[in-house]
């Protein structure tokens, strides 16, 4: 079957960069595109005339949110109030426990993986939080997200976490590691399971990876180990580090080098490794100590950066800077990593935190950005039939209105939609050929019951937080209000 896409603009692709085509068309039959340009010379089976839209690739979102965010309860506690929302000792000595049942957690990722469709990501490699698990991802919600991602029709690198260590929080407040190696090992071992049995479900569009949590909660075993079953698997991993000041001092004192020299010494860095954030590095603002030249020996081994600049910037923290990486010849990823999954809002604040640092636009645009967003993305993952539109490239498609009020005037539609834009203008998306959404609905998914579920998802993953917090603050000293709430003024 033919289909032919119509629009004010299409971000098309040459075969070196992404190219503005103006009043023009995309055609593609089954999953595969097969031209691009202003008149098709054959027949058609149907047409979709998208209007005053961009039609551009889908997002590539490659920390993208798996879970309902507990980052909300996170980004606004001062600094004496952060390691209270981490896990407390004593609930380690009375026994960590699973706080959702088996049916929650695997409603999370039906909540979280539409939402990603809805703002237009069409390839996902996931994050969940850990906070308020037993330890890490279990087989049977990965198994559930699996099913999910294939019925809606998202394309999606999957495998469950796994971690040997978990910070916790001693009486007088000291942050320290707890260590269960065998409960690392035990991870892994269902982490390769998983991406033996589920990659290439659902004619393709799942895909496995590894992901081990932070880099300082894994011993030299467990990475060693995934680095080697990323190569027997031909699956790429991915892994947090260079993202804060705990784990650069610990891996410091450890191993006498910084996190990103400690994988490079390892074996670990590599073109199938995706490091988010990887900010806090050598010579980074905050980094008082540690030297060497950690952006070379990311280049050197062809490591991705996967860059959350909302979630960083939120906190405080930024690329130094997205601009200086590029130039360095790294290459770069997006990831949303928060909510909400909205690409546009990245690209936006990347963009504006690279400026700030560089005083200068020049490799900080909104075009540097949303082309890791797209090819980025799609060369970590070896895949040069995403992340483009061009023929041969995967139909995955979206198109953002420009009719909306709001929208402005029109001037260059990249600049006009990442300045005015949200995901919430993504009117269509098609993932392999199929349309996953179309006027903000998801076929078969009712939205105001998934709205409903995941609220009461985070009601009880919020009351989580206060058996585990060290000093078992009451819940309006834990979670402090904008403002008092009064019955009357």
């Amino acid at each position: 079957m033919k289909t032919k896409i119509a629009g004010r603009y299409v971000i098309g692709f040459d075969g070196d960069d992404h190219v503005i085509l103006e009043n023009a068309e995309v055609v593609y039959e089954n999953d595969t595109i097969i031209y691009v340009g202003k008149n098709f010379p054959g027949e058609v089976d149907e047409v979709i005339d998208a209007g005053n839209a961009v039609i551009s690739p889908g997002f590539i979102d490659l920390n993208a949110l798996g879970d309902i965010d507990h980052d909300i309860l996170h980004l606004e506690a001062g600094s004496d109030r952060q390691k209270n929302l981490l896990w407390s000792e004593q609930y380690v000595k009375n026994g960590y426990h699973e706080v959702m049942t088996a049916e929650e957690e695997a409603f999370k990722s039906l909540y979280a993986y539409s939402q990603l469709i809805l703002h237009g990501v069409t390839t996902a490699m996931p994050i969940t939080s850990v906070f308020y698990k037993k330890w890490a991802e279990t087989y049977d919600e990965l198994a559930a997200a699996a099913n999910h991602a294939g019925k809606l029709g998202l394309r999606i690198y999957l495998g469950p976490s796994y971690q040997s260590g978990i910070r916790v929080v001693e009486p007088d407040g000291k942050i320290k590691l707890y260590w269960d190696e065998d409960a690392g090992r035990a991870g892994l071992d269902r982490a390769v399971k998983f991406v033996e049995e589920f990659d290439g479900a659902y004619d393709g569009l799942i895909k496995g990876m590894l992901a081990p949590e932070r880099v300082e909660c894994q011993t030299k075993e467990s990475l060693k180990q995934t680095k080697y079953y990323s190569e027997q698997l031909g699956v790429p991993i991915k892994l947090h580090a260079a993202q804060g000041s705990f784990e650069y001092q610990t891996i410091l004192k450890e191993h006498g080098v910084t996190p990103i020299r400690y994988l490079y010494n390892l074996g670990f860095l590599g073109s199938k490794t995706g490091i988010p954030h990887a900010h806090f590095i050598a010579g980074y603002s905050e980094a008082h100590i540690g030297d060497g030249d950690d952006l070379a020996l990311l280049k050197e081994t062809n490591t991705t950066v996967i860059h959350c600049p909302l979630i960083i910037g939120r906190h405080g923290s930024a690329l130094e800077s997205f601009a200086k990486y590029k130039r360095t010849g790294i290459n770069l990823a997006l990831g949303t990593d928060t909510f909400p999954p909205d690409m546009f809002q990245n690209i936006r604040t990347g963009s504006m935190l690279s400026r700030l640092m560089e005083k200068d636009v020049e490799d900080s645009t909104y075009a540097d950005l949303f082309r890791a967003a797209t090819i980025g993305g799609a060369d970590f993952l070896g895949r040069k039939d995403l992340g483009r539109i061009a023929p041969g490239a995967k139909a995955d498609i979206i198109a953002i209105d420009l009719d909306g009020f709001h929208m402005g005037v029109l001037d260059d539609p990249i600049r006009t939609m990442i300045v005015s834009g949200s995901g919430r203008d993504v009117k269509l998306s098609i993932i392999n050929g199929r349309i996953v959404m179309k006027d903000r609905l998801i076929p078969g998914l009712d939205l105001e019951e998934t709205k409903i579920r995941g609220q009461k998802y985070f009601n009880k993953m919020r009351n989580g937080y206060l058996e585990r917090d060290y000093q078992q603050l009451p819940e309006e000293d834990l979670f402090k209000p904008s403002f008092r709430t009064v019955h009357s003024i």
